[in-house]
């Protein structure tokens, strides 16, 4: 309103003034200006050299107050979004706030139920779905050609276009079949397919789903270069701090269904917390009002005068804002706990030079390592490096091509399949529920209804089919069947997939409580920093080394190498692993004697130890108090003895270096 009354009054002075320069150098880039912003078209070079710098272009795309539904449900109501030059816009939200359904919008493959959507002329969209998919048949170059030939790139371009993007990506055999690369190469196919259209905007559904660490931080450094505007979903909170400039929640706790914040996805955390805050501050204050007005609608107001009528008008306003309010408020979160044993053996899973071989390829070799109770490991590597295979190592579904796995006797493992599908003909309330209308969590008999509530599920949807639940909703529902299964060690293989971000923050938390030992394959550097207490990296070339945390084995992914061993027992800090680079020292002739037996008396202690433990839990010392107390303490005496040879065992450990 100031700028438009400023201009008013520049016009005013223009044709008035007696001074003919004045006119010429201002009214006429005013005015100009003006015809500029109602027919948009080619800034008139005369314009440029008068004010300095053009007019601002319209957006790429513009959607105003669009709705959409399925069924009854809406997923979103009156939402507005422009995507403009140099944009960067990383879009997240809740599963089911419509994330997809938006992007698809912006695409131009789905249409809105209600509102409206421009897109500038001449303007070229790029759209990679969430799930890559393509032709049996079709190998990595005619893929590549048949995009350039869907976007009509001209015939001298596309020798340079495709070697350039090709080799920037990293793809070598161009004649290997599309469907016969793994799931994260076949995404940078899809990614690489949109980008040789030379889009004006790209459109990006989950990118990092499938990508390896390493194609992730490809990803990164192409979008920051990118000179195209780019919407991409994601719920990888490193990437979006990375890359997006801007930051779109799309929920309803939000009044117009959508917060944009430009700047970091960190400074989107900043203003989403004060908005909530000043919401929250709204809805104390008109509770207040809405119960006053309330009271005195009790004490018989009458509506005879023009001003008790207004008031009982605004008294119903105030209520209707507030019922929304808080209809908008009301959140929920799903519950995520899983079960852990009262195992008290320390030594669950121990791997002796162990080599795992794939065809005629060796994925990693020589691989000396324990799973000990209370581990947290996070496993990175490139994609074929063998996570998957050393996880079913792990779990006894393979067996090595050499070497020794041994596992302590009655081992629970629990597993999760990154490609485990769930049946999708079968209803929700099967799914929870296979063998009735209740289910045994935690030695407590739930009732179906009160599960699904746990995984944010109504009960509405517990008689419709799978196939109708998001991929968020799919995974939620794989994690509620693992919580059902107590547990020593949770073998879990890409759980984030598909997890919004209020969930993954809640399964960070669990992992974090579970009291057992945890072996965790994921793209997640936010998660690997927070939940692993050790990263053991595989170099997709044989070697294999463990590492306090993320940031170290990154460092070693950079210096040249060759295979390398798992120390038995890794490293667990940033300070262990300092001390053990700077005191690979010789031990002393006792030490080294020592050193040599401890790893046998370490098996003897436990083997004491569960003697103990199976003579506390006989009958008849339960029925003696004097033996029952004399028993707990030879348990405790034998336990404390296997914490001490482990200390010592890991204090030895590390002078030797190994």
């Amino acid at each position: 309103m100031l700028e438009h009354f400023r201009q008013n009054l520049q016009l005013r002075i223009c044709l008035t003034a007696n001074t003919k320069v004045f006119a010429h150098q201002n009214c006429r880039a005013i005015l100009k200006q003006r015809a500029y912003q109602v027919l948009p078209g080619k800034i008139p070079d005369s314009l440029k050299e008068t004010t300095g710098r053009p007019p601002p272009l319209p957006p790429i795309i513009n959607v105003q107050k669009i709705s959409k539904a399925f069924g009854a449900q809406p997923l979103f109501q009156n939402v507005s979004f422009t995507v403009s030059e140099g944009d960067r816009i990383g879009l997240i939200g809740p599963n089911g706030s419509g994330k997809s359904t938006l992007l698809r919008i912006l695409a131009g493959s789905e249409d809105p139920d209600t509102g409206e959507v421009a897109v500038r002329k001449h303007q070229r969209k790029s759209y990679v779905e969430q799930e890559s998919s393509f032709k049996r048949g079709d190998t990595v170059r005619s893929v590549i050609e048949n995009s350039m030939g869907r976007a009509k790139v001209p015939e001298s371009e596309r020798g340079g276009r495709f070697a350039e993007v090709l080799g920037r990506a990293g793809f070598e055999d161009l004649e290997i079949e599309a469907t016969a690369l793994s799931g994260g190469w076949q995404k940078r196919l899809a990614i690489v397919e949109a980008l040789v259209q030379a889009p004006d905007v790209l459109l990006l559904d989950e990118p990092t789903n499938h990508l390896d660490l390493a194609g992730i931080e490809w990803l990164e450094e192409l979008l920051k270069q990118a000179q195209f505007a780019c919407v991409l979903i994601s719920h990888d909170r490193y990437f979006l701090e990375n890359v997006a400039t801007e930051t779109a929640e799309l929920s309803r706790v939000y009044p117009d269904g959508l917060l944009r914040v430009r700047g970091s996805y960190s400074t989107f955390l900043e203003k989403k917390e004060a908005f909530l805050h000043a919401q929250s501050k709204r809805q104390e204050a008109l509770e207040n009002l809405v119960h006053s007005e309330i009271e005195w609608l009790r004490r018989g107001a009458k509506a005879r005068t023009r001003k008790s009528k207004a008031r009982i008008d605004k008294a119903g306003e105030l209520m209707g804002e507030l019922a929304d309010l808080n209809a908008r408020t009301r959140t929920s979160s799903a519950q995520i706990d899983f079960s852990a044993t009262d195992r008290k053996t320390k030594r669950l899973i121990e791997l002796q030079e162990v080599t795992c071989e794939a065809g005629d390829r060796t994925l990693f070799e020589n691989l000396n390592f324990i799973v000990t109770a209370g581990m947290r490991v996070g496993l990175v590597g490139p994609n074929g490096s063998g996570k998957t295979s050393l996880l079913r190592l792990l779990r006894g579904e393979w067996t090595p091509a050499s070497g020794e796995i041994r596992r302590a006797d009655w081992l629970r493992i629990v597993y999760f399949d990154q490609n485990r599908q769930l049946d999708t003909n079968t209803t929700l309330r099967r799914a929870l529920a296979p063998e009735g209308d209740s289910v045994i969590y935690q030695d407590r008999v739930v009732h179906v209804a009160s599960w699904a509530a746990k995984f944010l599920f109504t009960g509405e949807q517990l008689n419709q089919p799978v196939e109708r639940l998001s991929g968020g909703e799919r995974a939620r529902v794989l994690i509620a069947q693992l919580m059902l299964q107590p547990a020593d060690i949770l073998l879990l293989d890409e759980p984030t997939n598909d997890l919004d971000i209020p969930t993954l923050e809640i399964l960070e938390e669990s992992l974090l409580e579970f009291r057992g030992s945890l072996v965790l394959v994921t793209h997640d550097r936010y998660m690997l920093d927070r939940v692993s207490n050790i990263v053991v990296g595989l170099d997709g070339r044989g070697g294999v080394e463990s590492f306090a945390d993320y940031a170290q084995w990154e460092a070693w992914q950079a210096e040249p190498k060759s295979s390398a061993k798992v120390s038995a027992e890794p490293v667990r800090s940033n300070a262990d692993a300092a001390a053990a680079a700077k005191a690979k020292k010789k031990l002393s002739y006792l030490e080294a004697r020592e050193y040599s037996t401890i790893e046998q008396h370490v098996a003897e202690a436990e083997d004491e130890l569960k003697a103990k433990q199976t003579h506390l839990e006989s009958p008849e010392i339960a029925s003696d108090a004097e033996k029952l107390i004399a028993a707990q303490a030879e348990v405790e005496a034998a336990q404390e003895k296997v914490d001490t040879l482990y200390a010592r065992w890991t204090e030895l450990s590390q002078k030797v270096g190994v």
